[in-house]
């Protein structure tokens, strides 16, 4: 029987038998009734309790407190079925910086029964259509500011678009109350786009459940939130890390977000001296540039630091450690996985190791054939717990992410005595040259601690004689040292700290790597 007037999402979920397992459900904090709209719990729930006042959202120019959150998510709730005519289970996407309206649009998306999807800003026209194709995207909310490649989308799915000043005009009549849809728990509410938006992306979809239980994990574990938290950071919404640590995190637990529409290490520096911030969630790359900055501000009211993307490498944890005396939280999540699901506290951190399974998840290293390996053996990351891989309609992806019941990650670890995983490589990133496998992140990890190498990248060239060659991609700190005497410099150089069979035989010096709007260097494209 269908739940929602538009079935889409349920009709497309894997089977159950090609699903993950999910465990530890037996704890009570994952216990969720069977009828549950998240938004209640992130949002109306505050208002009940009287805490309607607290701030909720700030930023350089504004605060609104959760009363203002919660009467533009119903006033929009209000327009999106009154005026643009939307059921539920409807998929509506969002095209926005990181704002308060943004956040606005998401809550009354879910309060209506909607679907959300929300987009990264830099997409473009052709990325946007096969998006709200594969989806069957009926409704799209855009920032007026990216309205330009939202007016170039044609797709036969797209009945309405809204740009955010007419909804502001539209919401002005609207009733500042609005019943929420009566989802149940295990009804999709949001759908996320894993990168590579040509041919058929793959759609992650996720449950109301999954929401509030994963704000039941990393935060207890690793931030241990309070009301007079301020959680700021560089991620877009659009990327279920920044949707975590930016939104469901705070407001799941009463404290504040401060956002930032672009986010460079200088304005974070600056949103954390001015307005107090005290939880921080960026990439390494943007850690290592902050580390180089810090002594210019006041971050004294900082107590948590968040890192995620990509591996932390350890000289990048012990410079911020050495300028602040603040340990950065390293963490490995994945958008099937909705967030982290590895990660470390201040009391149990091993500086240079991802850290252990949180709370509400397990994982393994297991070899090609499913088998564990042995503690310190290299191999395939797998894990399981209280969400997991389900793709909309991608049952030949399904069966690859998902091997008896646990999800592959696609990332080589080790696991240590002490139950710690360490990362080795992603499974595309390991350069096997002249019979040596090189994971990638070794290579620039050695690199980083030269003190002429501001930032770097490592792939794998193709090579008749030797199968590859590991190839180093530069950024200098000073550009006027680009020379071929200081390519064979840092080769030899490398040779007396590293093993010298994974020394870079090839050295491309470049102005800026290709990065992501989340600071991940994009390494398929110097590949």
């Amino acid at each position: 029987m269908k739940h929602y007037a538009d079935n889409f999402a349920h009709e497309h979920l894997p089977s159950p038998d090609l699903q993950p397992d999910y465990v530890f459900l037996d704890l009570p904090q994952f216990n969720r009734p069977e009828m549950m709209n998240c938004v209640d719990k992130l949002l109306d729930n505050h208002i009940k309790e009287g805490h309607g006042n607290n701030p909720c959202i700030r930023t350089f120019e504004t605060t609104w407190t959760y009363n203002d959150l919660y009467e533009k998510a119903n006033q929009l709730a209000h327009v999106l079925v009154d005026d643009l005519g939307l059921v539920s289970g409807n998929r509506v996407l969002i095209r926005s910086a990181n704002n308060p309206m943004m956040v606005a649009c998401w809550f009354a998306i879910l309060k209506t029964g909607g679907i959300v999807v929300s987009t990264m800003p830099l997409l473009r026209s052709k990325e946007l259509t096969t998006i709200i194709d594969c989806a069957e995207i009926s409704h799209a909310l855009c920032d007026k500011a990216l309205q330009d490649e939202m007016n170039l989308v044609k797709s036969d799915f797209l009945k309405s678009t809204c740009f955010y000043d007419e909804l502001e005009t539209l919401m002005q009549s609207k009733a500042k109350t609005f019943t929420n849809y009566h989802s149940k728990s295990d009804s999709v509410a949001l759908i996320g786009f894993t990168s590579g938006t040509t041919g058929l992306p793959k759609m992650t979809s996720h449950y109301h459940k999954d929401i509030l239980n994963i704000c039941e994990a990393f935060p207890p574990y690793s931030l241990q939130p309070t009301q007079k938290d301020i959680f700021t950071g560089s991620p877009p919404l659009g990327f279920t890390f920044g949707l975590g640590g930016l939104v469901l995190f705070p407001m799941y637990f009463g404290a504040s977000t401060f956002l930032i529409e672009k986010p460079t290490p200088e304005m974070l520096l600056q949103a954390i001296q001015e307005h107090k911030i005290t939880i921080c969630f960026t990439a390494p790359t943007a850690w290592r540039v902050i580390t180089s900055k810090v002594t210019d501000f006041d971050i004294s009211s900082l107590r948590k630091c968040v890192s995620a993307g990509e591996t932390l490498p350890l000289k990048v944890w012990q410079d911020w450690y050495d300028a602040t005396g603040l340990k950065i939280i390293d963490g490995i999540g994945a958008t099937e996985m909705l967030h982290i699901f590895i990660s470390s506290n201040t009391e149990n951190m091993k500086p240079g190791a991802t850290g252990l399974a949180i709370t509400g998840y397990e994982a393994k290293i297991i070899d090609a054939n499913g088998n564990e390996l042995p503690k310190n053996e290299p191999g395939r990351l797998v894990v399981r717990g209280i969400t997991g891989c389900k793709y909309l309609n991608r049952i030949e992806k399904q069966k690859q992410y998902v091997e008896n019941g646990w999800n592959v990650t696609g990332d080589i670890f080790r696991q240590d005595e002490d139950g710690y995983f360490w990362f080795v490589a992603r499974g595309d990133d390991m350069i096997i040259s002249s019979g040596y496998n090189i994971a990638a992140i070794e290579v620039e990890s050695v690199l980083l601690t030269h003190e002429d190498i501001l930032e770097c990248a490592v792939v794998g060239l193709p090579d008749e004689e030797r199968g590859m060659l590991v190839c180093a991609h530069i950024v200098l700190k000073e550009k006027s040292k680009a020379t071929d005497n200081m390519k064979n410099h840092i080769q030899h150089w490398f040779k007396e700290v590293a093993a010298p069979y994974k020394y870079p035989r090839v050295i491309y010096f470049t102005e800026a790597l290709p990065k992501t709007e989340t600071g991940k260097i994009q390494r398929f494209k110097l590949k």
